[in-house]
Formats: C-alpha cells, structure tokens, sequence
C-alpha cells in the first residue's frame, strides 16, 4: 500500500522545470513583441515585461482561459506547495540582484559626488511630502478598507510609507533602457532612489515595529545599515580600488571572477539580512568598483546580456502575474484607487520638483527627476 501511495504521489508531482522554462519562453517573447508597439509611444522595454506577466496572469489569461495559464504556473491543485512559483521568484530575485549590480558597476560616482548633498535633499523630500499625503488619505481609507484589529496609527503610518517608497529597480531600468542612466540627469536620480531606498526600508521596518509593538527591531535596522554602510565605504572600497589597480596589470584571463561574485552574494545576503533588500548591497558593492576600471568593464560585458535578455524579464513579470485587477470591483473601489494612484503622483512629483528646483535644478531637469 505504501508504494502505491508513493507512485501516486509521483504522478500528481509537478515537473517545475519543465513550467519555469514554458513561463520563461513565453513572458521573454511576449515582452519583446510589446516591446515593439510601445516603443512607438516612446514607453521603455520594461513596461511591456510588466504587461506581459499582467497578460500572462490572473487578471487576463486566467480570466479567460485558467487552464492555459496553469500550463505556464499550475493551480493549487496540481502544484499545493508553489513550487513552481517560488522557482521563478528566486530566478527573479538573482536576476535583480545582478542587475543592481550591473546599475551600480556603470555608475558614474566622480558626477554623483557633486551632487550629493541635491541627491539626498531630493530624496528626503520626495519621501516626506508622499508619506504625509499618503497619511492624511488614511483618514479617509481607514474606515473603508481596515478594521477594528488594526489600529489607525499602524495603518497611517504603512500608507504613508507605501506612498513614499520608490521602486528602484524598475526606475534604474527604465533609465537605462533610455539611455539616461549614464547622464547627469540619470545619476542623479540614481542617487536619489539608493537614498530614498535606504530611508523608506528604515521607515518600514519602523512601521512593523510599531504594528508589533517592537520598535527596537527597527532601531537594530537602523543601526545595522550605518554599520554596512561603513564597512563597504572605509573598509571594503579601499581594498576594491586596489584591487581594480592590480588587475589592470594582470594578463586578459587574470581576473578572479569567481570572488567577485561572492562578493555581490555576501552584500545581497547582508541587506537582506538587516532588512533593506537585497537589492541595496549589491548596488553599493557595483558603485564602489570604479566605473571606468577593468574588473568594471569586463564584467559588464559578461553579464549585461544574461542578466537584461534572460533573468530580468522574470522579475518584472512576476509583478505583473501578482497583480489581481478583477479585485477592485464597483465604484467604491475604482475611486479609492483613482485617489491612491493621484495622491501618490502629486506626492512624488511635488516632492521632488520642488526640492530639485529648491537645490539649484532648472524647471526642466526638476520635472524629469
């Protein structure tokens, strides 16, 4: 009975690579075909990845046809642990952690360093204007959408932080797809979201801290991301400037790649580990290499193409498939979207254009920040 069982069991298991590679194929053609259209609308390669998991996912394939779409990532029925998904997220989440890594590698710092002190005013601003928006609109929201377990206070202070968080990742790749990353202009708001990452992370996790009652894990946040900060910029970047000078000296297979990427692994454990994403670590690893060295070169070079053709689209994808748009349903709940997305639009962008123009910015480049 016992190996009846278990042959049972194997015929109902789900062949997860054979999925993640179908759902791989299919969201990387997808995107580029809509690459196509909206590149005429003069819109990055990036939105038509977020379409294309939006197409792929509940809210449009699954509305209509739910057996194609659990070809691509099977239901509940056939995969109960969600193995198939939480393989795409994890491809997704390498992929991202090496794109940041690339985003900070070609990161012109000598033109940040003249900018810093706009960089950091800019991304403050554009954090406090969307947080105190965001939670005056719960007033509003509250009574709608929470109830009596979860305080006001929690829930204004986590509406005031989802408004002033800034997606970094996607907003480095929507640079870089323009060609603007490499720009003053890009750098710039380069700076800012690294600044408004940190910040918002730190701001989060008080948050949660607040819900629990444990406001002393986000003091430990805190605490532990100045510690990082100092270690990569006093300890560790010494010794990468150093290491850049030596390996221009060496001969063309000369290079320990392989060190390398353990580095990028070790910050995006450490980030993640005190709670800012690990996105962050591996970004301040790539902006300490020097952008102009060899190490920087070659290694772009080597990844750039896996990395942007292969392993990002999932990531980008994925926040597409997560995306349930037949659940706002009535009136009620398309206006309290309406007025989330436009409080979010005038906070950001208010935020920022007036702290540009406040930091010497013309009217034009404030308004492209």
């Amino acid at each position: 009975s016992s190996e009846r069982a278990s042959e049972k069991r194997g015929e109902g298991r789900v062949d997860v690579v054979l999925h993640v590679l179908g759902t791989l194929t299919a969201v990387i053609l997808l995107g580029n075909l809509l690459a196509i259209p909206l590149r005429r609308l003069k819109q990055p390669p990036v939105i038509g990845e977020v379409i294309a998991g939006i197409l792929l996912g509940p809210s449009v394939l699954g509305a209509f046809s739910p057996e194609a779409m659990h070809l691509l990532i099977p239901g509940s029925e056939t995969d109960p642990q969600g193995q198939v998904l939480a393989a795409l997220k994890t491809i997704a989440q390498l992929g991202i952690v090496l794109y940041m890594f690339l985003v900070g590698l070609e990161l012109n710092t000598h033109k940040l360093k003249h900018q810093a002190h706009a960089a950091i005013a800019i991304s403050h601003a554009s954090i406090v204007i969307p947080f105190v928006l965001g939670a005056t609109l719960a007033l509003w929201l509250y009574p709608r959408l929470s109830h009596a377990g979860v305080s006001f206070t929690s829930f204004s202070l986590f509406q005031g932080v989802a408004m002033s968080i800034t997606a970094f990742p996607i907003l480095a790749r929507i640079l870089s797809d323009r060609r603007l990353d490499k720009t003053e202009m890009g750098v710039v708001a380069l700076g800012c979201a690294a600044s408004d990452d940190v910040t918002a992370w730190c701001l989060l996790a008080f948050v949660v801290g607040v819900a629990k009652s444990q406001v002393e894990g986000a003091l430990l946040v805190t605490v532990w991301t100045l510690v990082f900060l100092a270690v990569m910029f006093f300890l560790v970047r010494p010794l990468i400037v150093r290491f850049s000078r030596w390996s221009e000296r060496q001969e063309a297979d000369g290079l320990p790649v392989a060190a390398l990427f353990i580095a990028v692994l070790v910050a995006a454990i450490a980030t993640q580990a005190i709670g800012i994403h690990a996105v962050f670590g591996p970004f301040l690893l790539g902006a300490i290499i020097p952008h102009d060295s060899r190490i920087a070169r070659e290694l772009s070079h080597k990844l750039h193409d896996v990395v942007t053709i292969l392993l990002l689209p999932a990531f980008f994808a994925i926040t597409g498939m997560n995306t349930r748009i037949g659940l706002i349903s009535g009136w009620d709940d398309i206006l309290m979207c309406v007025a989330i997305t436009l409080v979010a639009t005038v906070g950001k962008f208010g935020g920022t254009f007036l702290a540009a123009l406040w930091t010497g910015h013309s009217w034009r480049t404030s308004s492209a920040l």
